[in-house]
């Protein structure tokens, strides 16, 4: 019978062949946002296609093989292009992405709605780890900087998944019941910072306009400076608490003021 340090080894190791043949693969190619040329870029639903799973930008990308949310194409109801995300104990998201400076594009503004929160959610618990609407950016960070538990846990993490894990993602949520203002890490990992924008049912059914500045944002929440931005995404998930939810996404800017 093997010893557990003995078994425990021989996993580690199988982690290191499988990761190492994944991260063989070209990471996705990011849209990169002149400074010289441009002063926002701008995500806009009109140009989400559900149907494409190739697409550059607005990309639906799934959990490995959890249940995947519903996203679609909808109207205001003056007509403005909107993205419907339906989660029914499901998760995935709509990705894309960028290589952008966030010390030129400090501001991230968007426009969402929700239904109503999660009545079991709680960023403190793996078990509530879902929200109605979250707005996360992802940002560059070399695995090399991680402690070695760190680096086998993302090895670990790289050879069960088949899309790019960010080491460093600041994620604005629409939370079910913290106190908006409060930053916090997932209760998965410290790699993913809670920042609460909207909290509870109160402004539910209602539009709101947010914007914040994502630098001074991740210099609180990590106590570091970011490194380049590579990807702003959009997700609506309930696959902890098993519930259901709907949430709308209007245009999100990246800005430079």
């Amino acid at each position: 019978m093997k010893r557990p340090y003995l078994i425990t080894q021989s996993i580690f190791i199988s982690f290191f062949i499988i990761a190492g043949t994944i991260l063989l693969f070209d990471p996705p190619e990011r849209i990169f946002i002149d400074p010289d040329k441009v002063d926002e870029f701008v995500l806009d639903p009109a140009d989400f296609d559900p149907n494409n799973r190739d697409a550059k930008i607005l990309r639906h990308e799934p959990f490995g093989r959890k249940k995947e949310a519903v996203y679609s194409r909808g109207t205001k109801e003056d007509g403005t292009p909107i993205i419907i995300a339906e989660s029914d104990n499901a998760i995935s998201s709509i990705t894309t992405p960028i290589d952008a400076d966030p010390y030129i594009f400090q501001y991230l503004e968007w426009e969402w709605k929700t239904d109503s929160v999660l009545e079991s959610g709680d960023l403190t618990k793996r078990s509530g780890d879902d929200f109605a609407a979250r707005v996360y950016v992802t940002f560059d960070y070399d695995p090399s900087d991680l402690s070695f538990r760190e680096r086998i846990r993302y090895t670990a993490y790289r050879a069960f998944t088949s899309f790019d894990i960010p080491l460093r993602s600041l994620n604005y949520i629409w939370a079910n019941k913290a106190n908006v203002g409060t930053i916090a890490s997932s209760p998965f990992t410290d790699w993913v910072k809670y920042v609460a924008v909207k909290s509870g049912n109160e402004h539910a059914g209602e539009w709101h306009i947010e914007k914040r500045n994502i630098l001074e944002d991740f210099r609180e929440a990590f106590g570091e400076d970011p490194k380049n931005i590579t990807g702003i995404t959009i997700m609506t998930d309930s696959d902890n608490t098993g519930e259901s939810t709907r949430a709308y996404f209007g245009k999100i800017r990246l800005l430079k003021e």
